[in-house]
């Protein structure tokens, strides 16, 4: 989860930490759906921001500035980063930055060694060092023949003049069911021209997808069916921020990292890079998500926010992590984000599928249990085949079939463990000539990945106990044998419920995320490439993701409908006139994406949300963006206060109220702002649940207690940071920052060895070298690390003591 490294002139540090046991067979700490993520080496990269303000800071002063103005504002950021990397290297440190930004945010990210990050953490100009974080695609998806119902539009209108940058892999304009309305874009992964889907150089027959998915649920129109995009009439500007990279393993894998998704926001705002960002985007979709790492001062949310200020409203997927504990939600980055807009997942299917399994070893029935059916081909007739596995566990085409080109699970059914793209996998099966798949590991709704004569065979998702079972038959050398029923219909006991997979809020600030749910659950897209019979390739997709492209071509609608709202009267009026959801606050946000009900809408706020931290209050700017004058006054609510109690709006005009939660810690509602003959815009807030007790630093230990100075051998401090807990679903507790302080054991302070921030749970380690912050060496005596980690969200530091010895050398 996370590739990070702190250190200072006295410090080298190395740390990652690794995944959590598995909580539940429907949770897991990294997830696709559920999927197991690629492990990601980001190394010492790291975002370095200014304090020297970026163009939408500046413009959050001033209101209006012209292009020559806004290119004056972006020559400036660069020229600071400048100044920083020259001081830099007058102190021998070279560093070349990876992207540089000057619009969303000022800064830069680049591979920084230990003195170059210390000294960067003691200059007046910068305003923080974060760690680079991983991101991946939000949904999954398998070539499909669709079938799912067109996505929610407005009659009349459909996202015509409106530009959607999407923020994801390339996409295939070649489509013909995107039909010429996605432009060439930009490439900020690769060296290319433009934002095109790649083939792995490791495996040419597997080719990003996840980018054209997303594009065909914005602006696909004249599929099968009549199947279309939310927004049919936009244009999508693609930006390619994830791609074909090396894992961990040198293999490729797909994944964004959280500074790529940074300079995909600097061209949503400045789609031609000229330094002015009147041409922004209306809308952009993120498409990725980074697992957990819901924090809302991080570069990626100070990005979301500086786009904003920009008048682009960016929607991100609330991610597929699963349920969550009372404090802090299971939400990824940069989700959690104040200005984002962020999306959960519903599903909205009458009716799914089942089959009957049974497993035997010999004349041991081993399992036996009715199975939701995945998708691929519904069994009409019962099945008995034998079972086989693939070479390695399916990461790739060339493990199902063995060194003759001949399939080795022809003929029988496959257990497939599902990796981080589940659909490629089933797809590999079946070209290898598998009769059924069973796929294990994940977390798929039935009827998630679509049926089709593509694939021709039964998916079914098989739980962890019949996988073992199975394996440890073929292990064994023992002939598997697997009975497979025919499929049978059923209505769907989770319609218009919250997908199990998606994520839940509070973010780690205490904001109540996410804002609002669209259908995200089987839906049909566009696929790269041509299906088998040589005609256009079809998918459907599961995942908070393509939830979020339903919204956000819902909000290319709106825009078109109503072209004088800004980008926070977009968000303001899909989130608070939402449909109630009938589901918990932290799940659903205010409610179903209700298009009609958003158009129609009279009252805009500056906040989708408040979030109380106790008795305490909170100001929300209304704006009347109808054309009638405006009586407004909240519904009662006995635990709120809100100060007036009665607004007087002419159209166009805003003012302030103030609002105080009288409930106790954990409580939450939905304040109704009624507009006296019209629909009352809806504001959920909530108030923080009281922390659970216990220190975020679990342990703190330097390897040898008494050691000399070394650069080269230096003595290895490990730390234990924040806390994953299990009470009704995972529960992430990170720690907003660490500082590693040195002080003599007299308790006189010699300086900060170390800072860090934004660390999700895990093991972190530093390199004690036995030098001074400033690089003069420690004289022989017995000293002090001081920890002190500060929690998300405010409140008292955790803190610890570890002791050690300088010896001569």
């Amino acid at each position: 989860m996370l590739a990070a490294v702190a250190a200072a002139a006295a410090v080298t540090a190395s740390h990652g930490s690794s995944p959590p046991r598995r909580y539940t067979e429907s949770t897991t700490w990294r997830g696709l759906v559920g999927e197991a993520h690629p492990q990601v080496t980001i190394g010492r990269r790291r975002i370095v921001v200014l304090r020297t303000p970026s163009v939408a800071q500046r413009l959050a002063h001033a209101r209006f500035a012209t292009g020559q103005q806004e290119r004056q504002w972006t020559a400036q950021a660069y020229a600071a980063q400048q100044q920083v990397l020259v001081e830099l290297a007058a102190h021998g440190l070279g560093v070349r930055p990876d992207y540089s930004y000057a619009r969303v945010l000022d800064g830069f990210s680049a591979a920084l060694d230990p003195r170059a990050e210390a000294l960067l953490e003691r200059d007046p100009e910068v305003a923080g060092v974060y760690p680079v974080r991983a991101a991946f695609p939000a949904s999954a998806g398998v070539s499909s023949a669709p079938a799912a119902p067109a996505a929610p539009g407005l009659a009349g209108f459909d996202g015509r003049g409106v530009t959607i940058a999407l923020l994801d892999t390339g996409v295939d304009r070649a489509q013909p069911y995107l039909d010429g309305r996605v432009e060439p874009g930009v490439d900020v992964v690769g060296a290319g021209e433009a934002a095109d889907a790649e083939a792995s150089a490791q495996d040419p027959t597997r080719r990003e997808r996840h980018g054209t998915e997303l594009a065909g649920l914005l602006a696909g129109s004249g599929g099968p069916g009549g199947i279309r995009g939310a927004a049919p009439g936009a244009t999508v500007f693609p930006i390619r921020v994830a791609g074909w990279q090396p894992d961990a393993s040198g293999r490729d894998a797909v994944y964004a990292r959280s500074d790529q998704l940074i300079a995909g926001l600097e061209r949503a705002v400045d789609p031609n890079a000229d330094g002015d960002a009147h041409d922004a985007a209306r809308v952009a979709l993120v498409g990725v998500a980074e697992p957990y790492a819901a924090f809302a001062d991080s570069p990626e949310a100070q990005a979301v926010a500086g786009a904003l200020a920009l008048d682009t409203l960016v929607v991100c997927p609330a991610g597929n992590e699963g349920d969550a504990g009372p404090v802090f939600g299971s939400l990824d980055g940069p989700g959690g984000a104040a200005a984002a807009l962020t999306v959960a997942a519903l599903d909205t299917r009458p009716a799914t599928a089942s089959v009957r399994l049974v497993v035997w070893r010999g004349l041991e029935t081993v399992f036996e249990a009715r199975l939701p059916l995945l998708g691929g081909a519904e069994p009409r007739r019962a099945l008995v085949l034998a079972a086989a596995a693939p070479r390695s566990g399916g990461e790739g085409t060339a493990d199902y079939f063995d060194r003759r080109g001949l399939g080795l699970v022809a003929g029988k059914a496959a257990l497939v463990r599902a990796g981080a793209d589940p659909g490629a996998d089933v797809v590999a099966a079946a070209r290898a000539g598998a009769a059924a798949v069973l796929l294990t590991g994940g977390n798929l709704p039935a009827g998630s990945l679509g049926f089709s004569s593509d694939v021709g065979v039964p998916v079914v998702a098989v739980p962890g106990a019949a996988a073992d079972a199975i394996a440890a038959g073929l292990r064994g050398g023992r002939a598997v044998g697997i009975a497979l029923g025919r499929a049978h219909a059923e209505p769907n006991p989770l319609a218009g419920r919250i997908a199990s997979f998606s994520s839940r809020g509070l973010a780690f600030s205490g904001i109540l995320k996410p804002d609002l749910a669209a259908g995200g659950v089987a839906l049909a897209t566009a696929d790269p490439g041509r299906a088998a019979d040589g005609e256009p390739a079809f998918a459907t997709v599961s995942g908070t993701s393509a939830a979020a492209a339903a919204v956000a071509g819902a909000a290319a609608v709106l825009a078109e409908a109503r072209p004088g709202l800004g980008a926070r009267d977009l968000a303001s009026l899909l989130a608070g006139y939402a449909r109630p959801a009938g589901e918990p606050l932290p799940a659903a946000g205010a409610g179903v994406l209700d298009v009609g009900g958003s158009v129609a809408g009279e009252l805009a706020a500056s906040a989708t949300s408040l979030a109380f931290g106790g008795r305490s209050w909170r100001s929300l700017t209304l704006r009347n963006v109808s054309a009638r004058p405006l009586v407004v006054q909240p519904r009662p609510d006995p635990e709120l206060r809100v100060v007036p109690r009665r607004v007087a709006l002419a159209p166009g005009r805003s003012a302030r109220i103030r609002v105080r939660a009288l409930g106790p810690h954990g409580s939450a509602g939905v304040l109704e702002l009624g507009p006296v003959g019209g629909q009352p815009l809806r504001v959920p807030w909530s108030v923080l649940p009281r922390r659970p007790l216990g220190s975020l630093i679990r342990h703190a230990a330097l390897a040898d207690g008494a050691f000399a100075p070394s650069d080269a051998s230096p003595a290895v401090l490990t730390v234990d940071l924040g806390r994953v807990t299990v009470h009704g679903g995972v529960q992430i507790e990170p720690v907003a920052r660490l500082d590693v302080l040195l002080y003599t054991a007299a308790g006189t302070f010699v300086g900060r060895l170390a800072r860090e921030r934004d660390l999700l749970p895990g093991s972190y380690d530093f390199g004690i070298t036995g030098r001074t912050p400033g690089g003069g060496r420690l004289a022989p005596g017995r000293y002090e690390l001081r920890l002190v980690a500060w929690p998300t969200g405010g409140g008292a530091p955790s803190r610890s003591r570890v002791r050690f010895a300088i010896q001569s050398g």
